[in-house]
């Protein structure tokens, strides 16, 4: 049989995973079609954004986690200080290793969560593409065991 593991996983960041409405509707003992009458409406008001999976991410060699906090070079941005640092963010965004990215408040400008295979990579993606973009001093911590993640304890 055909391997499309990786393929699986991609689509599944990207949100192509569904309810099991028929599970849901037996662990809270109600019928299937409320069950899916409220899930679309949660859908419809935006309350809902996507469904994923929530990996073992050693199993998916995306095993090294660590997070970075970025302060954006001040001699970069002109007068608009907030359009620069979200243009900034959503270029980093863009990037498959990048899980997350919170624009926050006080010291630091940003703060992302980075997977990869393993520290190498982790480098690699630090060179190509950290280093590229104006990056005034970013600080990183390396997540030794992952606790909870997505309310799930481990």
């Amino acid at each position: 049989m055909k391997d499309i593991r990786t393929k699986l996983i991609r689509l599944f960041k990207e949100g192509y995973c569904t309810p099991q409405i028929s599970r849901i509707a037996k662990a809270i003992n109600e019928p299937s079609t409320t069950i899916h009458y409220n899930i679309k409406k949660l859908e419809e008001e935006g309350a809902i954004v996507t469904y994923k999976a929530i990996f073992d991410y050693a199993k998916i060699e995306e095993g090294f986690c660590a997070y970075v906090l970025v302060n954006v070079s001040p001699s970069e941005y002109e007068h608009d200080w907030s359009k620069y640092e979200t243009q900034i963010a959503k270029e980093l965004a863009k990037h498959k290793e990048v899980e997350s990215l919170d624009i926050i408040t006080g010291e630091w400008d940003m703060l992302l969560k980075i997977r990869t295979k393993d520290q190498n990579d982790f480098y690699d993606f630090l060179e190509k593409v950290i280093n590229q973009v104006a990056i005034q001093k970013s600080i990183t911590l390396v997540s030794l065991r992952q606790v909870k993640s997505d309310f799930i304890l481990r």
